[in-house]
């Protein structure tokens, strides 16, 4: 009997835990997985938030090590070799700091300042050249600039600004203002600006309507004006004179008024690229100015070659809805009357470069084309 109960005691044991959901010994070559193990949840005790950054831009950085010199802000690197220069660019500012007065070149590019308020520059008034671009700049107090008597080179591109900025300084020479979101130009805002020499206003949502008559009154030595990529339809109004280059690229202009570009005794160089002229708004001659080199017509709907002066050196009509071209025609010369072209050097067309792929021309080259332009060293058809 006693010999029967240990026998039969390991087969009860194998049961009862069987019945408690305890898991039998795996057979051989069969793996489980793990069940996880619960984390215990404790009571976390209550601890004030972190203050939150209200906007969505990265801290500032650390101060930089000590400078040799004392006024320096530890926020900026001073060169001891350019003791008038200032670098505070790409170091998450979202305002001015303090400027020594010793500082002529101020460089804030690719920061996060988003306004230049009346005391911005208070203590350095000997300034000369301010780089501001790619910040978030909406407002510049009216006052701000004006008192910058020395400013000549002031940079604001890739900023946040609707209009340009009032009280610019007498003796600015370079105002790059281009990719920002100005649709308006206060009235007389360049009218002391003598010294300019370079205005640009690309990249901005420039209309007709914000061009008067007056609008660039006082730029008597205006070289270069950039007014790509706006929404103008018609050419700005009174353009100065003087100017070298003139940039229209990617605007929605559709005719040239007659006579245009005929008081313009410097103008070298024009970009009209990705508008909408067409022969009907080009007038006779409206490119046949004495002093032009470089001419840019690419993507428009011009069928005809536009008549050229003989100095011009590179014309671009490529894209555009050209069939046919005509040497003869075309050439600023008298070909009959010029039988040997090396012996009158100065009226022989100076044409070097001329692109004209993207028409509805076919290979080969006019003879007369070629017969006319001398010089020509490439042509693209």
């Amino acid at each position: 009997m006693r010999a029967s109960f240990f026998w039969l005691l390991p087969l009860l044991l194998l049961l009862a835990s069987v019945a408690q959901g305890q898991p039998t010994r795996p057979k051989p070559g069969i793996r489980r997985k793990p069940k996880p193990r619960p984390t215990p949840s404790f009571p976390q005790p209550h601890e004030p938030a972190e203050p939150v950054e209200p906007t969505d831009l990265p801290p500032p950085l650390p101060p930089g090590p000590p400078s040799v010199f004392p006024d320096c802000p530890r926020e900026c690197y001073c060169p001891p070799d350019f003791p008038s220069a200032l670098y505070c660019d790409s170091r998450n500012l979202r305002k001015v700091p303090v400027i020594p007065p010793r500082i002529h070149y101020l460089y804030l590019q690719n920061n996060f300042i988003t306004e230049l308020p009346l005391d911005s520059f208070k203590n350095a008034t000997g300034l000369r050249w301010i780089n501001l671009d790619n910040n978030r700049i909406r407002k510049v107090d009216q006052r701000v600039l004006e008192k910058l008597p020395g400013l000549a080179f002031l940079y604001m591109e890739k900023n946040q600004l609707e209009e340009v900025p009032s009280a610019l300084p007498r003796n600015l020479e370079q105002l790059r203002l281009s990719q920002n979101h100005i649709s308006r130009i206060p009235p007389g805002v360049f009218s002391k600006l003598e010294n300019l020499l370079l205005l640009d206003l690309q990249h901005n949502r420039l209309s007709d309507g914000v061009f008067k008559a007056d609008t660039f009154q006082g730029l008597k030595n205006l070289m270069q004006l950039n007014l790509a990529h706006n929404i103008l339809r018609k050419m700005p109004p009174k353009v100065p004179p003087v100017i070298h280059q003139l940039y229209l690229d990617s605007n929605k202009i559709e005719t040239i008024p007659k006579d245009y570009f005929k008081n313009f005794p410097n103008l070298a160089f024009i970009r009209m690229n990705y508008n909408k002229l067409s022969d009907r708004g080009l007038p006779k001659n409206s490119f046949n100015i004495s002093n032009l080199l470089v001419l840019h017509l690419a993507h428009n709907k011009i069928s005809n070659v536009p008549a050229i002066n003989n100095k011009l050196e590179h014309l671009y009509l490529n894209n555009n809805s050209i069939e046919k071209i005509n040497g003869t025609q075309i050439c600023p010369n008298n070909l009959v009357a010029f039988h040997d072209f090396s012996s009158d050097l100065e009226n022989v067309p100076h044409l070097r470069y001329l692109r004209l792929d993207g028409n509805f021309l076919k290979p080969p080259i006019p003879l007369d084309l070629m017969m006319c332009f001398r010089l020509l060293q490439s042509v693209v058809i």
